[in-house]
């Protein structure tokens, strides 16, 4: 494993990425290949025509990115970002699960795909870590 030595303690560190976990946000795996996180959509996350929120979208990627990020060198932040949405969500929950692209001396760039649990892809999410010196 990376700097996080289990699950329970990135659980834990990242809690405090509150609007995250306020927003019912979770890491559900995290190991030196993948970081997937998840959240059970409820009412809260939908938009003014039913939709669920793109912000929503966003932020559980941004969760599994900082997750995986991290755990392979920590402190990183991001770069650069960007989201394409693909489709509407069909299902009642979201999972996002990460693949790390390039993992060089000072950045990182990680592939995030998030799916509801109909099996649609609903967005891709690539992000570029800048890896702090510690």
């Amino acid at each position: 494993m990376g700097k996080f030595s289990s699950l329970k303690e990135a659980q834990d560190f990242f809690v405090k990425d509150r609007f995250a976990t306020v927003n019912g946000m979770r890491i559900d795996e995290l190991n030196d290949n993948t970081c997937v996180c998840s959240v059970d959509i409820t009412d809260d996350h939908r938009n003014a025509i039913g939709g669920v929120m793109g912000g929503v979208i966003f932020t559980l990627a941004d969760l599994t990115f900082a997750a995986a990020s991290n755990n392979a060198h920590f402190p990183t932040v991001a770069l650069d970002v960007n989201i394409h949405f693909l489709s509407s969500t069909k299902g009642s929950k979201l999972t996002a699960r990460s693949e790390c692209i390039k993992n060089g001396r000072t950045t990182s760039v990680y592939n995030i795909t998030i799916t509801d649990d109909t099996g649609r892809d609903v967005a891709m999410f690539i992000g570029t870590g800048y890896k702090l010196q510690n």
